[in-house]
């Protein structure tokens, strides 16, 4: 039993130090959360005093970094530019070769389906004129009539009005082809 109270003692005695050292433990975590409060505080008032400074010296760096970006830009977009440029220019010589050599290849067909049809071309019929013209000079010289040629007889312009292409109320007219013949056999 005296072991008994003699444990009890020393069990009293040593809760009255922890009562003593719990106060203590919380009046160092009051003081610290004080400090801590305090040192928010704090931040907040030099943030706010130094926030305007750094608010204008960042302002001051991104307005030099977008000036750089700027210059750097433009010098970019005249190179990009005069490429894109030269780029159209070639672009359009090469479409314009190609309207050019379709145009020619269309001109050539037509030509040989009138060719096919026997219609004759521009120069056929002023080869015929003169033909006729010399013609008709001779028919002339031989009846004894010794009168100047005429341009051309009223059927015969007639006839190279019908042949040649008219255009009327803007459309194209083509002659009318002449009737196909049956090969001599």
């Amino acid at each position: 039993m005296a072991k008994l109270k003699k444990a009890a003692r020393t069990k009293t005695t040593s809760r009255r130090p922890a009562a003593k050292s719990a106060k203590a433990a919380s009046h160092n975590l009051i003081s610290t959360a004080q400090q801590i409060w305090a040192a928010g505080v704090g931040a907040l008032a030099r943030a706010q005093g130094e926030g305007t400074d750094m608010f204008d010296a960042l302002v001051k760096k991104g307005m030099s970094l977008e000036a750089q970006t700027r210059k750097l830009a433009n010098g970019k977009v005249d190179v990009v530019r005069a490429s894109v440029e030269d780029r159209v220019e070639n672009v359009r010589e090469k479409a314009t070769d190609t309207w050019d050599r379709m145009e020619k290849v269309f001109e050539d067909r037509v030509q040989r389906a009138l060719t096919r049809l026997g219609v004759p071309t521009r120069e056929d019929l002023a080869g015929l004129n003169k033909r006729v013209e010399a013609l008709t000079a001779e028919l002339r010289k031989q009846n004894g009539k010794a009168l100047a040629p005429k341009k051309a007889s009223v059927p015969a312009k007639k006839a190279v009005k019908k042949a040649s292409v008219t255009k009327k109320a803007g459309k194209a007219v083509l002659p009318k082809a002449p009737t196909p013949r049956a090969p001599k056999a």
